[in-house]
Protein backbone atom coordinates (compact mmCIF):
# COMPACT_ATOMS: atom_id res chain seq x y z
CA UNK A 1 0.00 0.00 0.00
CA UNK A 2 2.70 2.61 0.60
CA UNK A 3 4.79 1.72 -2.69
CA UNK A 4 1.51 2.13 -4.13
CA UNK A 5 0.34 5.57 -2.09
CA UNK A 6 4.10 6.55 -3.64
CA UNK A 7 3.21 5.88 -7.22
CA UNK A 8 0.14 7.57 -6.88
CA UNK A 9 2.36 10.91 -5.34
CA UNK A 10 4.85 11.05 -8.47
CA UNK A 11 1.96 10.51 -10.78
CA UNK A 12 0.35 13.86 -9.52
CA UNK A 13 3.60 15.49 -9.35
CA UNK A 14 4.73 14.85 -12.89
CA UNK A 15 1.15 15.42 -13.87
CA UNK A 16 1.25 18.87 -12.38
CA UNK A 17 4.53 19.28 -13.96
CA UNK A 18 3.35 18.79 -17.06
CA UNK A 19 0.40 20.96 -17.12
CA UNK A 20 3.06 23.77 -15.45
CA UNK A 21 5.23 23.02 -18.57
CA UNK A 22 2.48 23.10 -20.81
CA UNK A 23 0.81 26.51 -19.62
CA UNK A 24 4.32 28.38 -19.29
CA UNK A 25 5.11 27.15 -23.13
CA UNK A 26 1.66 28.21 -24.28
CA UNK A 27 1.92 31.85 -22.57
CA UNK A 28 5.36 32.15 -24.25
CA UNK A 29 4.23 30.97 -27.77
CA UNK A 30 1.22 33.49 -27.83
CA UNK A 31 3.09 36.31 -26.70
CA UNK A 32 5.73 35.50 -29.57
CA UNK A 33 2.56 34.43 -31.82
CA UNK A 34 1.04 38.04 -30.82
CA UNK A 35 4.64 39.93 -32.05
CA UNK A 36 5.04 38.42 -35.01
CA UNK A 37 1.75 39.54 -35.47
CA UNK A 38 1.80 42.81 -34.47
CA UNK A 39 5.15 43.14 -37.15
CA UNK A 40 3.54 41.14 -40.14
CA UNK A 41 0.45 43.37 -40.26
CA UNK A 42 1.66 46.50 -39.43
CA UNK A 43 0.20 47.26 -36.04
CA UNK A 44 0.24 50.13 -33.97
CA UNK A 45 -0.24 48.20 -30.97
CA UNK A 46 0.37 44.63 -30.01
CA UNK A 47 -2.84 42.03 -30.75
CA UNK A 48 -4.21 39.82 -28.05
CA UNK A 49 -3.57 35.69 -29.09
CA UNK A 50 -5.14 32.83 -26.88
CA UNK A 51 -4.09 29.40 -28.27
CA UNK A 52 -6.69 27.17 -27.40
CA UNK A 53 -7.54 23.36 -26.53
CA UNK A 54 -5.11 20.80 -24.36
CA UNK A 55 -2.33 19.92 -24.08
CA UNK A 56 -0.33 22.40 -25.86
CA UNK A 57 2.72 20.83 -26.44
CA UNK A 58 1.36 17.90 -28.07
CA UNK A 59 -0.70 19.80 -30.50
CA UNK A 60 3.46 21.51 -31.33
CA UNK A 61 4.58 17.90 -31.81
CA UNK A 62 2.12 17.38 -34.54
CA UNK A 63 2.82 21.00 -36.35
CA UNK A 64 -0.46 22.04 -36.15
CA UNK A 65 -2.83 23.83 -33.57
CA UNK A 66 -6.59 23.28 -33.35
CA UNK A 67 -7.68 26.97 -32.03
CA UNK A 68 -6.66 30.34 -31.92
CA UNK A 69 -8.10 33.43 -31.48
CA UNK A 70 -6.84 36.62 -32.18
CA UNK A 71 -7.86 40.44 -30.83
CA UNK A 72 -6.74 43.17 -32.42
CA UNK A 73 -8.65 46.32 -30.59
CA UNK A 74 -8.01 49.03 -33.39
CA UNK A 75 -6.79 48.14 -37.17
CA UNK A 76 -6.46 50.91 -39.65
CA UNK A 77 -7.80 48.71 -43.86
CA UNK A 78 -7.20 50.33 -46.58
CA UNK A 79 -9.99 52.08 -48.93
CA UNK A 80 -8.02 51.89 -51.98
CA UNK A 81 -8.17 55.10 -52.37
CA UNK A 82 -4.51 56.29 -51.43
CA UNK A 83 -3.37 57.97 -48.15
CA UNK A 84 -7.17 57.20 -46.55
CA UNK A 85 -7.44 54.60 -44.23
CA UNK A 86 -10.42 53.07 -42.35
CA UNK A 87 -10.72 52.15 -38.74
CA UNK A 88 -12.16 48.81 -37.82
CA UNK A 89 -12.87 48.22 -33.74
CA UNK A 90 -12.71 45.02 -32.10
CA UNK A 91 -11.51 42.59 -35.01
CA UNK A 92 -12.40 39.33 -33.08
CA UNK A 93 -11.19 36.13 -35.64
CA UNK A 94 -11.28 32.83 -34.46
CA UNK A 95 -8.56 30.45 -36.27
CA UNK A 96 -9.09 26.87 -36.95
CA UNK A 97 -6.62 24.37 -38.19
CA UNK A 98 -3.77 26.49 -37.56
CA UNK A 99 -0.56 24.85 -39.37
CA UNK A 100 3.24 26.58 -38.91
CA UNK A 101 6.63 25.26 -40.54
CA UNK A 102 9.36 23.41 -39.03
CA UNK A 103 11.24 26.70 -37.80
CA UNK A 104 7.84 28.44 -36.86
CA UNK A 105 8.18 31.33 -38.74
CA UNK A 106 5.04 31.06 -40.65
CA UNK A 107 1.37 30.21 -39.79
CA UNK A 108 -1.51 29.63 -41.79
CA UNK A 109 -5.01 29.13 -40.51
CA UNK A 110 -7.37 26.52 -42.40
CA UNK A 111 -11.09 28.78 -41.87
CA UNK A 112 -11.08 31.50 -39.85
CA UNK A 113 -14.81 33.80 -38.79
CA UNK A 114 -14.53 36.79 -36.98
CA UNK A 115 -16.37 39.68 -36.03
CA UNK A 116 -15.54 43.71 -35.87
CA UNK A 117 -17.26 46.97 -35.36
CA UNK A 118 -17.16 50.40 -37.81
CA UNK A 119 -18.20 53.21 -35.91
CA UNK A 120 -20.34 55.34 -37.45
CA UNK A 121 -18.36 58.19 -36.63
CA UNK A 122 -15.81 56.66 -39.34
CA UNK A 123 -18.23 55.54 -41.74
CA UNK A 124 -19.66 59.24 -41.05
CA UNK A 125 -16.26 60.05 -43.09
CA UNK A 126 -17.38 58.32 -46.40
CA UNK A 127 -20.54 60.28 -46.66
CA UNK A 128 -21.09 63.36 -48.83
CA UNK A 129 -20.56 66.03 -46.08
CA UNK A 130 -20.14 69.01 -48.15
CA UNK A 131 -22.74 70.81 -49.39
CA UNK A 132 -24.73 69.83 -52.51
CA UNK A 133 -26.54 72.01 -54.48
CA UNK A 134 -30.32 71.28 -55.26
CA UNK A 135 -32.76 73.31 -57.32
CA UNK A 136 -33.96 76.72 -56.30
CA UNK A 137 -30.19 77.19 -54.46
CA UNK A 138 -31.15 75.01 -51.81
CA UNK A 139 -28.16 72.82 -50.04
CA UNK A 140 -27.93 69.88 -48.57
CA UNK A 141 -25.25 67.19 -46.95
CA UNK A 142 -24.97 64.39 -44.08
CA UNK A 143 -24.24 65.61 -40.80
CA UNK A 144 -24.58 62.20 -38.69
CA UNK A 145 -25.11 58.33 -38.75
CA UNK A 146 -26.52 56.61 -36.30
CA UNK A 147 -28.88 53.10 -35.37
CA UNK A 148 -31.97 53.20 -36.94
CA UNK A 149 -33.23 50.35 -35.34
CA UNK A 150 -34.42 46.77 -36.94
CA UNK A 151 -30.83 46.85 -38.61
CA UNK A 152 -31.06 50.26 -40.11
CA UNK A 153 -29.16 52.99 -40.34
CA UNK A 154 -30.29 56.48 -39.92
CA UNK A 155 -29.39 59.03 -41.79
CA UNK A 156 -29.43 62.57 -40.44
CA UNK A 157 -29.32 65.08 -44.03
CA UNK A 158 -29.19 68.74 -43.00
CA UNK A 159 -30.92 71.02 -46.07
CA UNK A 160 -30.24 74.93 -45.77
CA UNK A 161 -34.10 75.67 -46.23
CA UNK A 162 -35.07 73.53 -42.65
CA UNK A 163 -34.33 74.28 -39.36
CA UNK A 164 -33.91 70.58 -38.46
CA UNK A 165 -32.34 67.58 -39.94
CA UNK A 166 -34.27 65.26 -42.36
CA UNK A 167 -33.48 61.45 -40.83
CA UNK A 168 -33.66 58.96 -43.70
CA UNK A 169 -33.41 55.14 -42.55
CA UNK A 170 -31.15 53.21 -44.87
CA UNK A 171 -30.31 49.86 -45.74
CA UNK A 172 -26.69 48.65 -45.29
CA UNK A 173 -25.34 45.76 -47.40
CA UNK A 174 -21.79 44.55 -48.28
CA UNK A 175 -20.75 43.38 -51.77
CA UNK A 176 -17.47 41.61 -51.76
CA UNK A 177 -14.90 44.03 -50.32
CA UNK A 178 -17.33 47.01 -50.50
CA UNK A 179 -19.72 48.67 -47.92
CA UNK A 180 -22.77 50.05 -49.29
CA UNK A 181 -25.60 52.39 -47.28
CA UNK A 182 -29.19 53.08 -49.93
CA UNK A 183 -31.85 55.24 -48.69
CA UNK A 184 -35.05 53.10 -48.08
CA UNK A 185 -36.95 55.66 -49.48
CA UNK A 186 -36.23 59.37 -51.12
CA UNK A 187 -36.93 61.56 -48.53
CA UNK A 188 -38.20 65.20 -49.08
CA UNK A 189 -36.20 68.38 -48.82
CA UNK A 190 -38.26 70.80 -47.79
CA UNK A 191 -40.71 70.33 -50.55
CA UNK A 192 -38.21 71.11 -53.02
CA UNK A 193 -38.13 69.21 -55.92
CA UNK A 194 -35.20 66.94 -57.03
CA UNK A 195 -34.61 63.89 -59.01
CA UNK A 196 -33.59 60.51 -57.35
CA UNK A 197 -30.32 60.85 -58.83
CA UNK A 198 -29.41 63.92 -56.88
CA UNK A 199 -31.07 62.92 -53.62
CA UNK A 200 -29.44 59.83 -53.52
CA UNK A 201 -26.07 61.34 -54.30
CA UNK A 202 -26.32 62.62 -51.05
CA UNK A 203 -27.92 60.02 -49.11
CA UNK A 204 -26.29 57.00 -50.21
CA UNK A 205 -23.12 56.11 -50.21
CA UNK A 206 -20.16 53.30 -50.39
CA UNK A 207 -16.86 52.45 -48.64
CA UNK A 208 -14.25 49.80 -49.88
CA UNK A 209 -12.29 48.19 -47.09
CA UNK A 210 -9.03 46.27 -48.23
CA UNK A 211 -6.26 44.51 -46.56
CA UNK A 212 -7.64 43.25 -43.44
CA UNK A 213 -5.34 40.92 -41.72
CA UNK A 214 -4.11 37.51 -43.25
CA UNK A 215 -6.30 38.21 -46.21
CA UNK A 216 -10.14 37.72 -44.54
CA UNK A 217 -13.15 39.11 -46.04
CA UNK A 218 -15.99 40.77 -45.43
CA UNK A 219 -19.20 38.78 -44.95
CA UNK A 220 -22.40 39.72 -43.67
CA UNK A 221 -22.87 43.83 -42.00
CA UNK A 222 -25.56 45.06 -40.10
CA UNK A 223 -26.41 48.64 -37.90
CA UNK A 224 -26.23 47.91 -34.87
CA UNK A 225 -26.26 50.68 -31.48
CA UNK A 226 -22.43 51.81 -31.70
CA UNK A 227 -21.74 51.25 -35.40
CA UNK A 228 -22.13 48.78 -38.15
CA UNK A 229 -21.25 45.17 -37.20
CA UNK A 230 -19.38 43.01 -40.04
CA UNK A 231 -18.83 39.26 -39.97
CA UNK A 232 -15.63 38.04 -41.74
CA UNK A 233 -14.41 35.26 -42.87
CA UNK A 234 -11.29 33.41 -44.61
CA UNK A 235 -9.63 30.36 -45.69
CA UNK A 236 -5.71 29.58 -45.66
CA UNK A 237 -5.30 32.85 -43.88
CA UNK A 238 -1.54 33.43 -42.96
CA UNK A 239 -0.84 34.20 -40.07
CA UNK A 240 2.90 34.99 -39.74
CA UNK A 241 5.21 34.69 -42.33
Amino acid sequence: MRALRILLILVVVLGGLFVLADRLAVHFAEGEAADKLRTTEGLATTPDVSIKGFPFLTQVVSGSLDDVEVGIKDYEADTGTSGQSIRIDDLKADMKGVEFSGDYSSATAATASGTATIAYDELLKTARTEETQLPLGVTAKVVGLSDGGNGKIKVAVKVSVLQQPVHVLSTVTVDGDTVRVHADSIPSFGGVQAAENEVRSITDFEQKIEGLPGGIQLDKVEAAKNGVEIAVKGSNVRLAG
